[in-house]
């Protein structure tokens, strides 16, 4: 097992966990924060949240893109950057136009939405970091 395929796994592994508490933690949770202090709690959310998803997800998707390029007859490995893919697309296109609604006034309908939608990173990354473990 390769540095870079460990790197990888390290990394996969790490956002599954962090999706996980996420999902069943931290969102459900900013439900109950209240209206007086949500769009402040929101706002420092997402800035502090950055600093501990960001540099891994850039990682992840640079040591994905790399494995697939040094292997790229390896299907483990063509599966993972279109799971990173459809991860990076959920996020960007779901998840922050809606903490972007949230950033501006509690809603309980974009919260709910947020909670629902959340499921599909939660899944892509668990079955992702599943098959990586089961290769590794």
């Amino acid at each position: 097992m390769s540095i870079l395929f460990k790197a990888h796994l390290f990394l996969a592994l790490y956002l599954t966990g962090l999706i996980w508490f996420v999902q069943v933690v931290h969102y459900p949770l900013m439900g109950k924060v209240g209206k007086a202090y949500f769009v402040a709690y929101e706002n420092a959310h997402t800035r502090l949240t950055s600093w501990v998803t960001a540099p891994p997800m850039l990682l992840e998707l640079g040591t994905g893109a790399t494995l697939l390029y040094l292997n790229p007859g390896l299907a483990l490995f063509q599966v993972n950057l279109i799971a990173i893919v459809l991860i990076w697309a959920s996020t960007f296109f779901i998840q922050v136009p809606l903490h972007g609604r949230l950033s501006e006034a509690f809603s309980e309908a974009a919260h709910r939405k947020l909670v629902q939608s959340n499921w599909i990173r939660t899944v892509l990354w668990t079955g992702k970091g599943g098959l990586l473990l089961w290769y590794g």
